[in-house]
């Protein structure tokens, strides 16, 4: 569907398009910004005819704001848009450049209605991601990212983490926002009894885990249902969180590094579950 074409980035539209910036105006309209052609085309491949999310699709995209180039470098985008129903508008350059996050624009943005579901409402728990008190949008991001890749089957931002809907954040899942349950805004320890009513065991990573990782995959910890808690980037989880775990696990470190960042040790984890978990079922 044709939109409009917007080049004056005093339209009270694009104005309202732009604050979506904040996380205020995310919460308000329970909508976000999805940058970039991958994220849009992500976010499409999730929306039905009626612009409404697809059946076991997280989200829905609202409407498309593209330059002219970018509509002709990514025609299948526009294609895609045009058969969902979805209002496709072309900006200038100047129009662009107020909306988009990045130094570098990539000339596409989509406006996204929110993709988080209730705790309650996430299904299977074999590996589930649980980001407690993380606070960088890009490591979450990336977490986010990893925990798809790794098949998890959902990633929960505690109340006290950083906003899922925050650009960097979803620049750095690269789509996978999109793909996975996504829960926000419960407490650590909620979500820690949940995952155990599930029947999942509930390990913290922490760097000073008096259990590392290669141990507790060889005896079998990560062979059943796995809830993994990360913490911040800087001080990792607070004694009393860890306490509400089965314990601490640390990853090995063989060689001089002093330590692994957040989304490192994430991935370690995620990946070494994840093998032990469909090892366990031949």
């Amino acid at each position: 569907m044709a939109g409009h074409e917007f080049t004056s980035i005093r339209s009270p539209r694009i104005k309202g398009v732009r604050r979506l910036a904040k996380r205020t105006f995310r919460q308000r309209e329970r909508r976000f910004l999805a940058e970039g052609p991958q994220a849009v085309r992500e976010a499409l491949a999730a929306t039905d005819g009626a612009g409404r999310p697809r059946e076991g699709a997280a989200t829905g995209v609202v409407e498309v704001y593209a330059t002219a180039e970018a509509m002709r470098r990514h025609i299948d985008l526009g294609d895609a848009a045009r058969a969902l129903g979805v209002p496709t508008h072309t900006v200038s350059l100047d129009v662009m450049s107020e909306l988009a996050q990045t130094v570098t624009p990539q000339g596409i943005i989509a406006v996204c209605a929110f993709v988080d579901v209730p705790l309650e409402q996430v299904g299977d728990v074999r590996l589930v991601a649980v980001l407690s008190h993380v606070r960088d949008p890009g490591n979450a991001g990336t977490v986010l990212r990893t925990a798809d890749a790794a098949g998890a089957d959902a990633v929960v931002f505690t109340d006290a983490s950083v906003d899922p809907y925050n650009g960097k954040c979803v620049r750095a899942s690269a789509g996978s926002l999109f793909h996975l349950p996504v829960v926000v805004g419960v407490p650590v320890g909620r979500a820690v009894d949940f995952l155990r009513e599930r029947g999942a065991a509930v390990w913290a990573a922490d760097g000073g885990g008096p259990r590392d990782l290669h141990t507790a995959a060889d005896g079998g910890d990560l062979d059943g249902p796995v809830g993994w808690v990360f913490g911040n980037e800087a001080w990792g989880l607070p004694e009393e969180t860890v306490r509400l775990t089965d314990g601490a696990v640390s990853v090995p470190i063989y060689g001089g590094a002093e330590s692994l960042n957040l989304a490192t040790a994430a991935a370690v984890c995620l990946y070494t579950t994840a093998r032990q978990q469909r090892r366990s079922r031949v």
